[in-house]
């Protein structure tokens, strides 16, 4: 109470006291104060109801983009961040112009300034440039098995930066796109079928043409077999000790890890089967250590 009754006594004696060009100046820079102060307060609910939206609409499109079967796995994490930074910058600059702030003017000079840096970011900005290429082009998705810098693995996700790429053994890989889109890419995942091949050596002495055909009907028997392109068993070498075919076989893509053990172990059954003869390797002869002839032998010549 005495605190009020001095404040009360205080502020008229403190405003009689200022000179006159402020004492006329104050009415307007009240204002002035209540205006910034107010205008704060709204700018200030403005962020933080743009921050709650973009939470929001940005779970929402994650929702939505990973029910539908329309959207490519590898564009539904960039269309969900799309979506929310573009809420994001929507705000900000509502908050700016609450403020009196000319977007135009901060257009201008945010790309002034995103014009710098991008010269200082230039491997950065490669690398951003390359994950949007392989965006474009696809050579590979997500959860595709692939081959890139000597890196054999599922893809996990493809960013705008660097590509995360998960090894058979469990190992996390990070390539930066940039090395990704310059170098060469294998992708095993794309085609539908893939193709089995390996080597098979036999005796030279067994008939290749009855073994051609025990292998070839023991593969249109396997189930896992495209029988459209058919198997096929073909002459690769001629050897001194052995026959050397190369067997082909189609297989689904998705069956090629489980079906080559499988194909191959049929092939070595159904041969022994047959009873058809691995290669043996001839041990060389040996050879007695050469001795003179006994009659140039110094022992065995006559005197004179």
């Amino acid at each position: 109470m005495a605190l009020s009754v001095a404040l009360s006594t205080a502020i008229p004696t403190a405003v009689a006291a200022m000179p006159g060009d402020v004492k006329n100046a104050l009415p307007a820079l009240t204002v002035m104060m209540v205006d910034g102060a107010v205008n704060f307060l709204i700018a200030v609910l403005i962020l933080i109801a743009g921050w709650l939206v973009a939470r929001w609409v940005g779970r929402w499109a994650y929702n939505v983009v990973d029910r539908t079967h329309y959207i490519d796995e590898t564009i539904k994490p960039l269309v969900v961040n799309f979506v929310r930074y573009a809420i994001l910058a929507i705000t900000v600059v509502a908050v700016l112009s609450q403020f009196g702030v000319q977007t135009t003017s901060l257009i201008a000079l945010l790309g002034a300034a995103g014009l710098a840096i991008g010269l200082a970011l230039q491997g950065t900005l490669s690398n951003v440039a390359s994950g949007v290429m392989l965006l474009i082009l696809r050579p590979f998705r997500v959860y595709d098995a692939i081959k890139v810098s000597d890196v054999n693995g599922t893809v996990r996700e493809i960013g705008l930066f660097r590509t995360e790429i998960v090894t058979a053994d469990g190992t996390f890989v990070s390539i930066p796109n940039a090395t990704i889109f310059a170098g060469t890419i294998v992708n095993t995942s794309r085609e539908r079928s893939r193709r089995i091949n390996f080597t098979v050596e036999v005796d030279r002495s067994e008939n290749v043409d009855m073994v051609e055909n025990t292998i070839l009907e023991a593969l249109g028997r396997e189930t896992r077999v495209l029988k459209t392109p058919p198997p096929v068993v073909e002459v690769e070498s001629l050897g001194p000790l052995s026959t050397t075919l190369t067997v082909k076989a189609w297989v689904q893509n998705r069956d090629f890890g489980g079906a080559t053990s499988q194909v191959k172990k049929l092939v070595r059954h159904v041969l022994q089967d047959a009873n058809v003869g691995a290669p043996v390797p001839v041990a060389a002869p040996a050879v007695a250590p050469w001795t003179p002839p006994m009659q140039n032998h110094p022992a065995t010549k006559k005197p004179n």
